[in-house]
């Protein structure tokens, strides 16, 4: 059958490559001028199924509250008057209890084993190079208090089969030289030999370029404008340009797949989440970091790829404003600075903010909708670089009347 794909990121690249495998003719639509420009392009580069955890949890609203008015807050809510957001808030705060942050947390792991898998199977057949190392991933807590909670946090991760090692300041800097330098601020961390790190942009580019070699079409520079709906169908997707029409179609916008589907009926609770990274040529190479590196007080993630640091992190809801805030930026640099002080030239680095599609208990949606042949991809947080392939492949597997691949209850837009 022709399939749609609304979305060029690595959400919806990942999808179109599964569905062309599955022999399906496949058509992408994108804004941009190529794959992966916007949510993909600059993220923390970190593969890591260890991140399960949601952010609504039983100590979230008490945190938050303490964040509410402070610029320079990890995570800061900018209160206005967005109906949207407000209802995006009530449904955080209904999901977070004990027993829907442990739900939550086994749904995305499960997503992060399987996505795991899937990677390792394509760079074994199409031999991608997008700055990959497996050294598993650390994280770094200053506060003594944090880490004996994280400590018992661990236990739970390994009874879901995701192995942490509690570690204390001499075990992490053995684990991570790089962090000799600041090793009698560090009160421990947990470490995740199993995670990854990886360039989601590169990553986007070489798939797009496989899928093009297997004849999806990709449409870029294109505008989606809405979708039609006939009876319980979608027949067409109206852009700046020509009416695409297709058998089935796959909405995988990201944070904007809400503004889309609510025109013809649906409701997701996706809510844009500003994120902030920057991006530093690496100047001591003996001394930068080897494993995927999460500085949990300050709530940032910092990762080699390559010649290069990435640091990313802080979450800003502020709706559909995607502009840099100098503020921001300047926080990501000062952190950096000060877990790996000396290893980048921070005065040459590149400033990026982006949109994050979160939902309220940190699960994406996927699978149908109440249109048969219109499927959802999206949501996924600050995970769409750890869940993308599982996720593409998982609905291309329902499009084709297969078994998802993993159980999948809990994941679809019903729970809403």
């Amino acid at each position: 059958m022709k399939v749609v794909v609304l979305g060029g990121g690595v959400i919806g690249v990942t999808t179109a490559y599964y569905l062309a495998a599955d022999g399906h003719e496949v058509e992408v639509l994108d804004r941009c001028e190529g794959p992966g420009l916007e949510t993909s392009f600059a993220n923390g580069g970190q593969l890591v199924a260890s991140h399960a955890e949601p952010w609504a949890s039983p100590k979230a609203p008490l945190q938050i509250l303490k964040w509410l008015g402070r610029e320079e807050a990890p995570l800061l809510f900018r209160l206005r008057a967005d109906p949207a957001m407000w209802s995006w808030g009530l449904r955080f705060l209904r999901n977070c209890t004990a027993a829907r942050y442990r739900a939550g947390t086994a749904r995305n792991l499960k997503l992060g084993f399987y996505n795991r898998a899937l990677m390792a199977e394509l760079r074994d057949e199409l031999e991608i190079a997008y700055d990959y190392v497996q050294m598993g991933s650390l994280l770094v807590h200053r506060d003594p208090a944090g880490f004996e909670a994280a400590s018992h946090h661990a236990a739970f991760m390994n009874e879901l089969g995701c192995p942490h090692e509690v570690a204390d300041p001499v075990r992490c800097t053995q684990i991570e030289p790089a962090l000799m330098a600041v090793g009698n601020q560090i009160a421990g961390g947990l470490f995740s030999p199993d995670d990854e790190i990886g360039d989601a942009f590169k990553f986007t580019k070489k798939i797009a370029a496989v899928c093009s070699k297997l004849g999806v079409r990709f449409r870029y520079r294109t505008r989606i404008e809405g979708i039609e709906a006939e009876r319980d169908r979608i027949i067409l997707v109206n852009t700046d340009g020509a009416g695409v029409s297709g058998d089935a179609f796959v909405l995988a916008l990201g944070s904007f797949s809400p503004l889309l589907a609510r025109r013809i009926g649906v409701r997701l609770p996706v809510y844009p989440v500003k994120g902030y990274s920057i991006t530093a040529p690496i100047k001591k190479q003996s001394v930068a970091p080897r494993v995927g590196l999460t500085d949990v007080d300050a709530k940032i993630v910092l990762t080699r790829l390559g010649d290069r640091l990435r640091v990313a992190g802080t979450a800003e809801f502020t709706g559909y404003d995607n502009s840099p805030n100098p503020k921001r930026g300047a926080l990501t640099v000062r952190s950096a600075k000060a877990l790996l002080p000396g290893v980048c030239d921070y005065d040459k680095a590149e400033h990026w903010s982006g949109l994050r599609p979160a939902t309220p208990d940190q699960v994406p949606v996927l699978g149908p909708s109440k249109y048969p042949n219109l499927w959802l991809n999206t949501g996924h947080g600050v995970l769409g670089w750890t869940q993308a392939c599982a996720s593409g492949r998982i609905v291309s597997n329902l499009i084709a009347g297969r078994d998802p691949g993993i159980d999948i209850s809990g994941m679809t837009v019903d729970r809403f």
